[in-house]
């Protein structure tokens, strides 16, 4: 070992750390540098407030933390590096205590707060509770006191428990005259609704004395509001048929239609004219029994009609052709093949526009045949109208008198036999009737004829309800009985008929101004209104 010259200084060596050296500097001057460092970045740095707050803490004060490439930078060994970084961890490992610490207290203090907060309101309810159920129970009668619920611990005063929590209300005595009020009303809306079904019944066999018994039209109309109520809804009162109700005969229309009747002996007419305002007729052989011929089917497309009402038929209901019913003469269904099917609606069309047969008998038969026919016209008061066989009936076997003809078209008109609307589709179908030649000859412009004419070898006729452009409306019923075939008898009928269109269009006679017009009389049950619309 060489020893150095005593009079040399000597500058020991300082070992921070195996990895570390001297670098020319004491250890004195390394830790004061480190410590120069902290100071001058502590001071220059701006730091975030939870930074000043770790800054301003003990711990942070106490040990300020080295950065790893200061240390190495400065020469520190690996040892004061491992410590430094322990230290570091332990003070993260303390703020994070601590935050949970003081987190899990916050928490503590709000729940104990609500509980408090909870117990406060809970005690708060009920005393309030109880002064209600208290007051409650001093307000009601003694032997009808509702028991309360039970009271808490807490509440010092003992209250009877409460075991329903509806209150019970005294019931309020009802009038004995809302009893009867109630009666009253019941008794009104059952009688309605059993009338109503009761008219409902039967339609076909409804009496229909509107155009038959004038005094019995007159009273129901009163009692019903008149007359506006009895053309909502058709006569249904099952009274007995009585005679044709007529008011006075026309005499000077009489005449003028006999001087007619005069002039072509060789033909036997009945005829029957009503006006249907003033009930004025005119009746020549009108109730004696003529061949139908086709006007039997005016009786057949009113019963159809009731069937509809009824409910028993209805109008696009298919109705099957069959060989049985297939007949010859007018009407185009006989070149039909069997099988062929119609609507009911179509068929009823066909027997009056065309005067088809064949329709004819399959109407008869779909309406129950010419015996129930016959039962329902007797009932509507048509004693002469009989359905004895099926069409063309060219021997005349179906029978009918003017009268009964112009009594039936008196009682649609009212629409006392079947509702209004099938009352206008009736009128509908008989205005379209395709033979023109007879009636509708002899009216004036304007006027407007609903009608079924009837044509075999020993008898021509027509039937009709006109409306002439005055407002005026009457029916004209005519049949004559004449030698086969002979064409002069279409002229008798529409001269008859052009007769009674200038008598009934003739306007009014007006009263001389200087005559005292007497006091007109009060009407009565007696005056004859079955005919007016």
């Amino acid at each position: 070992m060489t020893q150095q010259p005593a009079n040399q200084s000597v500058v020991p060596e300082v070992s921070v750390g195996s990895k570390y050296t001297g670098k020319g500097q004491t250890p004195d001057k390394v830790r004061a540098a480190i410590r120069e460092r902290r100071r001058r970045k502590e001071k220059s740095q701006i730091a975030s407030p939870t930074q000043r707050e770790a800054s301003s803490s003990p711990v942070s004060r106490r040990t300020p933390l080295v950065r790893v490439e200061d240390k190495r930078q400065h020469g520190i060994g690996s040892e004061e590096l491992r410590a430094d970084l322990g230290q570091k961890a332990a003070l993260g490992t303390e703020r994070r205590k601590s935050y949970l610490s003081a987190r899990s207290q916050s928490s503590t203090d709000l729940t104990r707060g609500g509980q408090q907060a909870r117990r406060r309101s809970g005690r708060v309810r009920q005393r309030a509770n109880a002064n209600q159920s208290i007051f409650a129970a001093s307000s009601e009668p003694r032997n009808n006191v509702t028991r309360l619920k039970k009271p808490s611990a807490s509440l010092p005063v003992n209250l009877p428990v409460n075991k329903s929590t509806r209150r019970t209300r005294p019931q309020r005595p009802v009038s004995p005259l809302l009893y009867a009020a109630r009666l009253l009303i019941l008794g009104v809306g059952v009688g309605a609704i059993a009338g109503t079904l009761l008219s409902a019944w039967d339609p076909a066999k409804r009496q229909l004395t509107g155009a038959i018994n004038p005094e019995v039209a007159i009273a129901q109309n009163s009692a019903v509001g008149g007359e506006a109520v009895a053309s909502r809804q058709p006569n249904t009162q099952n009274l007995p048929p009585t005679a044709l109700a007529v008011g006075e005969e026309i005499p000077t229309l009489k005449a003028k239609v006999q001087a007619l009747v005069t002039q072509n002996p060789k033909f036997q007419p009945g005829v029957f004219l009503v006006d249907l305002e003033t009930n004025a007729y005119l009746d020549l052989s009108g109730s004696e029994v003529f061949a139908a011929a086709s006007t039997i089917k005016v009786p057949i497309l009113v019963a159809f009609f009731q069937d509809v009402d009824a409910g028993k038929i209805r109008l696009d209901e298919k109705l099957t052709l069959e060989q049985n019913a297939i007949a010859g003469g007018s009407g185009e269904l006989q070149y039909k093949k069997p099988g062929t099917q119609y609507t009911a609606l179509e068929v009823a069309t066909k027997m009056i526009i065309i005067s088809d047969n064949t329709a004819t008998n399959m109407l008869i038969q779909r309406l129950g045949g010419a015996q129930a026919l016959n039962q329902r016209f007797q009932s509507w008061g048509l004693t002469a109208t009989v359905i004895h066989n099926l069409l063309p009936d060219l021997e005349g076997t179906n029978t009918t008198t003017p009268k009964d003809l112009a009594n039936l078209m008196a009682m649609v008109n009212q629409g006392n036999l079947m509702s209004l609307p099938s009352r206008d589709r009736l009128l509908d179908i008989m205005q379209r009737t395709v033979t023109n030649s007879l009636l509708p000859k002899g009216l004036g412009k304007g006027a407007t004829i609903a009608h079924k004419t009837g044509d075999i070898g020993s008898l021509l006729a027509d039937v009709g309800l006109i409306d002439l452009p005055s407002g005026k409306r009457y029916i004209a019923a005519v049949m004559v009985k004449r030698p086969h075939n002979d064409y002069k008898a279409s002229e008798l009928i529409r001269q008859i008929s052009r007769t009674a269109y200038q008598y009934f269009s003739e306007p009014p006679s007006v009263p001389d101004a200087t005559e005292v017009s007497p006091i007109p009389k009060p009407v009565t049950a007696g005056n004859n209104t079955s005919f007016i619309n």
